[in-house]
């Protein structure tokens, strides 16, 4: 049985004039990004190295996260409970659970949380945990970061860029502590100390679901943000904005622009024949159909190519459903879509005597075609 492969671009809407500029955003660098994909829709200066302020507790949490459990009870050392500016004043000596430490880390930015945990993860070492921080940065290809502490705070030579800590912020919501985390604007810690988050697009914005802030003097005001939309999540970065209220601002505009590009699209329809398929004994050729239709969010204005691979013929029987064939969709290399061809119908195979009946109903034809 020959297997054959069809490729047909597909083209969906082009993109409405009104979105084809990005907003007007002021800051030091931003992007937007397709959650599913980590492609890059719109940008500026993604790639500049600047300070990120508290977004460095992302990767600080990633790595918490990669090297203990959230159950494991961690000792606070004098030099947490030194640690200045945002905090939950964590006193020495006291224990607090991984899970709670993370919870202070990413809701209320605590500074002393951060350290906590980079000594409990480094053995005592905040330097081994920030050498750890580099390694694990160049294994996932932050190609612009360097970290020199855990906390965010300001710090010659500590950068990264709009590219690498969305890329950070993505690989982090992949755990689904994180997601739960980063989605709460208060909690509650050990010792009732109560949390509030920075992120003031919870709650207010809809759709939004994390993820982290940041803000020091060098650093200025900056956020990755994530947001739902139908069948896509879209990530949206400011690095360096003047205020907080210009920043919370731009994420708004980037974020409703970013999910004003794509689309849900039906990309396999159940009422469609893909392909027909040759059958024997005077049969009427197969139609193969797909079970279901399948609907995707894609990027408004690109093409999509899909590829049928099916049969040129079968051999009998045939059941309902029996699946003969595929589709895939693909954007770019990318594969969106797939779905199984089915037959759209039984057929039998003949007995022997319809066979006999056939095959010399078919030497006659071939005969008279010869006499004439």
């Amino acid at each position: 049985m020959k297997r054959r492969l069809l490729a047909l671009a597909v083209f969906l809407s082009l993109v409405p004039p009104a979105f084809a500029a990005g907003p007007n955003v002021n800051a030091r660098a931003y992007l937007v990004e397709d959650g599913r994909t980590g492609e890059v829709i719109l940008a500026r200066n993604p790639h500049r190295q600047v300070p990120i302020a508290s977004l460095t507790k992302l990767m600080t949490v990633l790595l918490t996260l990669e090297h203990a459990r959230l159950t494991d009870l961690v000792t606070i050392s004098p030099q947490a409970v030194a640690v200045g500016e945002s905090s939950v004043r964590l006193r020495a000596g006291e224990q607090l659970t991984v899970r709670d430490l993370v919870e202070a880390a990413l809701i209320q930015s605590a500074n002393d949380a951060a350290w906590a945990l980079a000594e409990h993860v480094g053995r005592g070492s905040e330097e081994r945990f920030v050498s750890m921080m580099n390694r694990r940065a160049r294994q996932i290809g932050l190609t612009d970061s360097h970290f020199v502490r855990p906390d965010g705070l300001d710090a010659f030579g500590h950068v990264s860029s709009a590219d690498d800590v969305t890329t950070l912020a993505r690989i982090l919501m992949q755990k689904r502590a994180v997601r739960q985390i980063v989605a709460m604007r208060d909690a509650t810690i050990a010792g009732g100390r109560r949390l509030h988050t920075w992120n003031d697009l919870l709650g207010s914005f809809s759709g939004v679901v994390g993820v982290k802030t940041g803000h020091t003097t060098a650093a200025g005001w900056s956020q990755v943000a994530a947001a739902r939309g139908t069948g896509v999540t879209v990530y949206a970065t400011v690095i360096g904005s003047p205020g907080r209220s210009a920043r919370n601002a731009d994420l708004v505009e980037l974020i409703r622009w970013g999910l004003s590009r794509f689309r849900v699209m039906p990309v396999v329809s159940a009422d469609r024949v893909y392909a027909r398929a040759e059958t024997s004994y005077g049969r009427e050729p197969l139609s193969l159909v797909a079970p279901a239709s399948l609907r995707i969010a894609v990027l408004v204005g690109r093409p999509l190519v899909e590829r049928i691979v099916a049969p040129e013929g079968v051999v009998l029987p045939v059941r309902e459903g029996q699946k003969l064939g595929e589709i895939r969709v693909y954007d770019r290399k990318r594969l969106v879509a797939r779905s199984p061809l089915v037959a759209s119908r039984s057929i039998a195979r003949p007995g022997g005597l319809a066979r006999a009946a056939w095959y010399a109903g078919r030497t006659v034809r071939n005969m008279w075609g010869w006499a004439r």
